[in-house]
C-alpha cells in the first residue's frame, strides 16, 4: 500500500533533491521514483510548475553530444523547501503520535 502522492509532496522531494546540487530530468526521475511511485509524465510538469513559480531555473548543457536539460534550485526555492519541511515536521509528529502508538496483531 502506498499513500497519497500529493503535488506539495512530490515538489518538496524535487526541491530536496535539487538543494544538493543541479541535475537534469532523468536523474532527478529516478531519485524521486526511490520514494515515489510516479512516472515522468507526472514530474516534467512538476519541474514546469516549479520553474514558473520561481523555484528552479532551467539551463541546457551538453555532455557526449547530448543536449540535456538541467535545473537549479533558485532562492525562492530554497525558501518554499524551508516551508515544506516545517510543515513536513509538524504534519510527520500529529501522524507519529497516533500511528506510533498502534497495536498490530
Amino acid at each position: 500500500m502506498n499513500f497519497l502522492t500529493t503535488s506539495s509532496m512530490l515538489d518538496s522531494v524535487v526541491l530536496s533533491i535539487l538543494s544538493k546540487g543541479d541535475a537534469y530530468g532523468y536523474i532527478i526521475t529516478q531519485e524521486v521514483m526511490k520514494i515515489l511511485e510516479v512516472s515522468e509524465s507526472t514530474l516534467y510538469p512538476a519541474l514546469r510548475r516549479l520553474q514558473k513559480n520561481g523555484c528552479l531555473e532551467a539551463y541546457d548543457h551538453t555532455e557526449n553530444g547530448r543536449n540535456r536539460r538541467y535545473y537549479k534550485i533558485t532562492a525562492s526555492g530554497r525558501a518554499r523547501l524551508k516551508e515544506y519541511l516545517l510543515a513536513w515536521s509538524d504534519s510527520k509528529s500529529k501522524i507519529d503520535s497516533i500511528l506510533g502508538g498502534a497495536e498490530i496483531g
